[in-house]
């Protein structure tokens, strides 16, 4: 693997020249971050982490097991002045926005709200809305959601679906910020198919799929050619993990490189088609008697075997 840079800027990591690295991608490290509580729940621990691994920017879901978007001003700022001291960026808000049900009479499949309590949609507006303060406040122009909690047949209630992104989307644009809808397995756009075919419904430049290619895998999907080629066009952001089904039948997180995504290939693809944007691991494994630094540290070496094998051509 060739050298490591330094950790660009938000500003400047946009700016490397993709042809002076012909196709071997050590660039992708440039743009690589992580979610500082697949790290720690203690942010400075996650920061000095990133940091001491020459990663460029963090994502903000949970600190201290407190969501993100219930923390007070004073304390994204401090986020913000204690990311930059370390010459990271705070790449986006890991919101928990539209995890929740569209109507609370109807049984739903449920996942993770990361310390959020069932609320109706309505509230999921006002959160939104403080996802777009909270932005401003951790100078980052993105904002992930989701697609509500998943309906026994999520295409018979695409079209509220698509109401309610489209109103997010224009409160989005309006603020000058972006929404990225992920591929979760506990939601209606729990597949890339799924998500990508909102995305496009919902036809607003402020609003693009966040890929999880390691999702898609953990919901028994093939990542790559088939999910990948089902949202390529609507790409706005890339999540990191890997996953695969044990002989049970149950599936589980795992470093990358030893579940079902072919990462080599699905890298090369993403770059080959142009994509420009940020990469950030989010691991979802904590290796049985280890901690969460661990595994994502597993993960990170990982990729770092992926991108030195030159399986990304």
């Amino acid at each position: 693997m060739s050298a490591i840079l330094p950790p660009p800027s938000e500003k400047s990591y946009n700016r490397l020249d993709r042809n002076d690295w012909k196709g071997r991608m050590p660039m992708i490290w440039d743009r690589l971050g992580v979610l500082t509580d697949e790290v720690s729940p203690d942010l400075r621990e996650a920061l000095d982490w990133a940091a001491e691994h020459r990663l460029a920017h963090v994502e903000i879901r949970t600190v201290e097991g407190r969501n993100v978007i219930d923390l007070a001003d004073a304390a994204l700022l401090d986020i913000r002045k204690e990311t930059e001291k370390r010459g990271l960026f705070v790449s986006a808000v890991a919101s928990p926005v539209f995890k929740c049900a569209l109507d609370p009479s109807r049984p739903v499949q449920t996942g993770d709200a990361f310390g959020q309590r069932e609320e109706r949609v309505e509230a999921h507006y006002r959160k939104l809305e403080r996802a777009i303060e909270i932005a401003g406040l951790l100078g980052t122009k993105r904002i992930r959601i989701f697609s509500f909690w998943r309906e026994n047949d999520p295409k018979a209630y695409e079209s509220d679906i698509v109401t309610h992104l489209k109103a997010a989307a224009a409160m989005a644009e309006k603020a000058g910020v972006t929404l990225l809808l992920e591929n979760e397995p506990s939601c209606n756009g729990g597949y890339a198919a799924e998500v990508g075919r909102l995305a496009r419904l919902a036809a607003s430049p402020a609003l693009k799929v966040l890929w999880d290619p390691g999702n898609e895998a953990y919901g028994g999907k093939p990542a790559y050619p088939e999910g990948y080629g089902a949202v390529k066009d609507v790409i706005g952001h890339v999540h990191l993990k890997d996953a695969l089904t044990d002989e049970g039948g149950v599936p589980r997180c795992v470093p990358i490189g030893q579940g079902a995504v072919p990462y080599g290939a699905q890298l090369s693809a993403l770059e080959r088609d142009g994509y420009s944007g940020l990469y950030t691991i989010e691991t979802h494994y904590v290796p049985e008697g280890g901690t969460a630094a661990h595994g994502t540290g597993l993960t990170l070496e990982g990729l770092r075997t992926v991108l030195s094998a030159g399986r990304t051509s």
